[in-house]
């Protein structure tokens, strides 16, 4: 299993990274920060160096697309649209904030709703989608999510939808906070039980 995170110039470490520690407590999997170039700096200026390149993005079984101060110039540059060959028919698509605009712009969103910041709301309905007030939502194999703290959702959905439900938990019960743990697993999970397969809604209790 190969989850490529689309980490871009100007990005936001929290989508990125958050997601990727989430990601990486199921055992063999390959999670990769993926970049346009070797090395990309965020918003904050910190520097990274890519763990993949654009061309595994179509090879990729799930790809989730960060956010970052730049993503309007990414959907306007069509040597990196290119390069990102998405496939919800046979991948896992999940996209955090600004992500959104990229999904939109490579016409995988058409009538499905979708999730992003505040500061991206506007850019989104202009491309013509609907934004929800929520944290997270998912149709078929596409989910978005608004707000870095958001991040977790995505990465519980594609863990549960590729893994289970258990795998899913155990990696939130992780990352959560001492004392809350439970408490946070649930919140979590009930956000994403509902755009999940029936038979695990069952697992879930829901």
């Amino acid at each position: 299993m190969h989850v490529a995170i689309l980490t871009f110039q100007g990005f936001n470490e929290l989508d990125s990274f958050i997601a990727l520690g989430v990601l990486k407590r199921v055992p063999g999997w390959r999670v990769s920060i993926c970049c346009p170039e070797a090395t990309v700096t965020s918003w904050n200026g910190v520097t990274v160096h890519a763990q993949s390149r654009l061309d595994e993005v179509a090879s990729a079984d799930a790809v989730l697309v960060g956010s970052g101060a730049k993503t309007r110039e990414v959907i306007n540059d069509p040597q990196i649209m290119a390069q990102l060959k998405l496939d919800p028919g046979r991948q896992l698509i999940a996209a955090q904030c600004s992500g959104a605009l990229v999904l939109a712009k490579l016409g995988l969103l058409g009538a499905i709703p979708a999730c992003t910041d505040l500061t991206t709301k506007p850019w989104v309905i202009e491309a013509g989608v609907e934004v929800l007030n929520q944290p997270f939502y998912a149709k078929d194999n596409i989910a978005t999510a608004g707000g870095c703290f958001a991040a977790p959702y995505l990465a519980a959905w594609i863990i549960a939808k590729s893994a289970g439900i258990d795998a899913a938990k155990e990696a939130l019960y992780y990352v959560a906070p001492v004392g809350e743990k439970e408490e946070y697993v649930a919140r979590a999970m009930k956000n994403i039980a509902m755009y999940l397969a029936c038979f695990e809604l069952a697992e879930l209790g829901f």
